[in-house]
């Protein structure tokens, strides 16, 4: 492709193996940065007793939900970054990350007010009614929530990070990051005496400090700062299916803590341990979509079709054997490993319950994540919208009701999550053996 005005020189995309585990690798380490939050917070918190580790699940599945901006943000800039960057025009890629960052800080402030508005009725709704475990989470909830314009600010610079391909300065981010909150949370909630406030505290630190490194490095890139509203209106258009998207998961999870919690202190705790862990294995099974999505569009992006399905072939194949190991490894561990968070019999117990769907999940997850990569990469984010939303609206949370009307217990809960995923699989599938997805250019 000749130069033209405002476009570098661009040669061969890197499309190998070992680009795919470069990329992926790197996303592994920037996707897990919260979860690993929430799961040094239970960690901790779960030795504190039973009642804060359910008001840490009731109140996580609550911060989760008003940080679901931050996927779309990443996903939604990554995609669009990525086909400027396989055009030549890295410029234009970062730009997308500075008007997704001034999203990021509008959005960020608005959630954080929403959100002590609600936290009082919203703890209440998700805990089963007032109670012990609604006052801790209520208390944990308001103050982890000043940390979500940096959660979100975080989300907008590994998007654009992403998209240029670059997989050395997201990790360092949140290595430094997670440092922080894995020293200050114990020491919070234990020497100092904080709590369980402590663990959301810790929490608040190292996420406003992610968010100030990441605004560095886009400084150093040296475009243009200000709003640029045009750019941020078309984001804003990307992003609308990737929030329908984000919702049907949050809405599915939300619903599952309320019936868990509905069920007793015991099954929601045990659903927040095999919430955290399913949470941490589905991204470190996302890191591979994460590598496809910027592959496959910096590929259309520079109108090499043939590039974009190749990879999407081999990282399908690389999320299958992943899934299929990690499944193994949980199957192996399903009595030890609950005892890592809780020391409560009966929530070990109630994990036990779960633990075959949990395990059962790992190979197709891997696959299915691996074809959302390959989808949301090309722009395909109509698609894969409408099957989240059937998925949800007609597997996980009917199944997750009909759990505690007809009494099936967690394991009726995650029976629905195991539903969800399985249709997914089958839609994501039919699409990717199709052409539909394959638009070249630099935008769809």
């Amino acid at each position: 492709m000749p130069a033209t005005s405002g476009r570098a020189p661009v040669k061969d995309l890197d499309h190998s193996p070992k680009r795919i585990f470069s990329l992926a690798g790197s996303a592994f380490i920037v996707l897990v940065a919260e979860p690993i939050f929430l799961l040094v917070d239970t960690a901790v918190v779960g030795h504190l007793g039973r009642v804060p580790l359910a008001a840490l699940g009731a109140a996580g599945a609550l911060m989760t939900l008003l940080a679901i901006l931050g996927t779309t943000l990443q996903y939604g800039t990554t995609g669009r970054a990525a086909r400027y960057f396989g055009a030549g025009r890295r410029d234009a890629a970062v730009v997308e990350g500075v008007q997704a960052s001034w999203l990021a800080v509008i959005f960020g402030l608005i959630a954080l007010g929403v959100g002590q508005v609600i936290a009082g009725p919203a703890t209440r709704l998700i805990a089963g009614g007032p109670g012990e475990v609604a006052d801790a989470a209520e208390s944990w909830l308001r103050i982890a929530m000043f940390g979500l314009p940096g959660i979100l600010l975080i989300a907008a610079a590994n998007g654009w990070l992403r998209g240029v391909q670059d997989t050395r300065t997201p990790v360092r981010i949140v290595v430094l990051a997670n440092i922080i909150s894995a020293i200050a949370c114990p020491i919070l909630v234990y020497p100092v005496g904080l709590g369980l406030e402590g663990s959301a505290i810790a929490n608040v630190i190292a996420q406003t400090f992610g968010a100030a490194v990441c605004l560095r490095a886009q400084r150093r890139e040296q475009v243009p700062a200000k709003p640029d509203w045009p750019i941020m209106k078309k984001q804003l258009v990307v992003s609308r299916d990737l929030v329908l998207r984000a919702a049907a998961f949050q809405g599915s999870y939300l619903t599952a803590a309320a019936v868990a919690g509905r069920m007793g202190a015991a099954q929601l705790g045990a659903h927040q341990v095999g919430l955290q862990l399913w949470n941490f294995v589905a991204l470190l099974l996302d890191a591979f979509a994460i590598a496809a999505q910027a592959l496959v569009g910096a590929a259309l992006g520079r109108g090499n079709l043939l590039a974009a399905r190749e990879t999407a072939l081999r990282v399908t194949k690389y999320g299958a054997i992943a899934g299929l190991v990690i499944g193994v490894v949980f199957a192996a561990g399903w009595y030890v490993i609950p005892q890592i968070f809780t020391a409560d019999s009966a929530v070990q117990n109630q994990a036990h319950a779960l633990w075959p769907w949990l395990v059962a999940m790992m190979p197709i997850g891997g696959i299915l994540f691996a074809l959302d990569g390959v989808l949301l990469g090309a722009g395909d984010n109509a698609y894969v919208r409408t099957v989240t939303l059937l998925s949800a609206l007609f597997g996980y949370i009917p199944l997750a009701v009909a759990a505690a009307v007809f009494d099936w217990g967690i394991g009726g809960v995650w029976a629905g999550l195991g539903f969800f995923i399985a249709i997914r699989f089958i839609a994501m599938t039919f699409r990717v053996k199709g052409d539909r997805w394959l638009v070249a250019g630099e935008s769809r």
